[in-house]
């Protein structure tokens, strides 16, 4: 596939709100590839990192093995996410800090038209309900996992290994935040204060961990959407349903727990009314907001079919 050099801007781009999704415990960067028509490519192109990939550089050279990678794509991308995590990882911190009801409007807005824009693509029958369960056992699957109670880091170098793993693998899965998994798992603030700090040894050992489940994972995805296609649509929309419980933007506190600074911040919430929300539940930014990312999908789903119109 060629591609011009806006091309890759846009990849980056989208690479850059891959990145401003992980960062946030609730959304997961995965959802954000598929709706933005790069999730396919994006595992396709990292199955093809093995030890093969190392057997035709040697024979045909680094040009043709870039070529065979991907490389282009995957170097824009890997570009967006990283500028995005670095830079926007302290305006995160801010909005869930101050504005959080604000900010998880926005992403559910998101997730909710992303639900929609996937679900489109499944076609279920009254003949066949294997693709309902399916969705059904996905959506369950997420509610628990936002249900449970994260637990505090150990900090060891197989702890932060074995997180990076775990958590990429969530990150490149639509529906499940790797963020909320570090969150569950009691990694996600050693990683966040790493980024803040440049603690460059737990980034590389995180890091090592994330490659290592992200080539491992991709592998298993790929051979999902090639031999069950339409079951693991339904129940990555499974999944995106059942998140919706994370992001719901007014929640209550029902424990707590002290951060390096030593400030409280909320440890485990509860989904409220926002009629129920103690102060300013900020109802109609957040409704605007919801609005506002739901248009993002719908604007993003257009230009993606408009494209694949002019490219057929």
């Amino acid at each position: 596939m060629k591609r011009t050099p806006l091309d890759y801007i846009l990849i980056a781009l989208k690479g850059m709100a891959m990145g401003a999704a992980d960062v946030v415990p609730g959304v997961s960067g995965g959802t954000i590839a598929f709706i933005s028509g790069i999730y396919e490519e994006l595992i396709g192109t990292l199955n093809n990192i093995n030890f093969s990939l190392l057997k035709h550089l040697k024979t045909e050279g680094l040009k043709s093995a870039w070529n065979k990678a991907n490389g282009g794509f995957l170097l824009a991308l890997l570009s967006g996410i990283s500028i995005s995590i670095v830079s926007l990882v302290k305006a995160v911190k801010w909005f869930l800090e101050y504005h959080p009801i604000l900010l998880w409007a926005f992403f559910f807005g998101l997730v909710l038209a992303s639900i929609v824009y996937v679900g489109k693509q499944i076609k279920i029958t009254t003949k066949d309900f294997k693709l309902f369960f399916a969705m059904t056992a996905g959506a369950v699957v997420a509610y628990l996992i936002t249900t449970i109670n994260p637990t505090e880091s150990t900090g060891s170098d197989m702890f932060l290994f074995f997180a990076g793993a775990l958590a990429i693998c969530a990150m490149i899965l639509p529906g499940i935040s790797g963020a909320f998994i570090l969150v569950i798992i009691g990694a996600y603030s050693p990683i966040l204060e790493a980024i803040n700090s440049r603690d460059l040894k737990t980034l590389f050992i995180f890091g090592a961990g994330a490659i290592v489940g992200l080539l491992s994972f991709s592998k298993l995805l790929k051979w999902l959407f090639e031999k069950y296609n339409q079951l693991t649509l339904a129940v990555i929309t499974g999944f995106m349903i059942g998140s919706l419980n994370k992001i719901w933007p007014w929640k209550i506190a029902l424990t707590f727990r002290t951060n390096s600074k030593g400030i409280k911040v909320p440890l485990n919430e509860k989904s409220i009314s926002p009629f129920n929300v103690d102060g300013d539940p900020q109802l109609f930014q957040a409704i605007g907001l919801m609005v506002f990312g739901i248009l993002l999908i719908l604007i993003l789903e257009k230009i993606s079919l408009k494209k694949n119109t002019l490219e057929s």
